[in-house]
């Protein structure tokens, strides 16, 4: 995920991996759960719902087989 995310150029990044929270999720099939918190000057200006298609432009094939569930916090938007 850091790779992939590095293309937007963040200032910063955080990746937390919550998947042990959701043991038994059995919608998962293996995928984990995790919370990004980002702060990118592409953001900058632009509303919630473009800063997220950003990102999952950005991970792409991770979802559905190696990203369950993302929780995304933008900084400084």
């Amino acid at each position: 995920m850091e790779t992939r995310l590095a293309l937007l150029q963040p200032r910063s990044l955080t990746i937390r991996d919550d998947t042990k929270h959701h043991e038994g999720h059995h919608e998962s099939k293996g995928a984990g759960h995790f919370k990004l918190t980002i702060d990118c000057d592409q953001f900058k200006g632009k509303d919630t719902l473009t800063c997220h298609r950003l990102i999952y432009n950005a991970l792409g094939d991770l979802f559905p087989n190696s990203i369950h569930a993302l929780r995304i916090n933008i900084l400084n938007r």
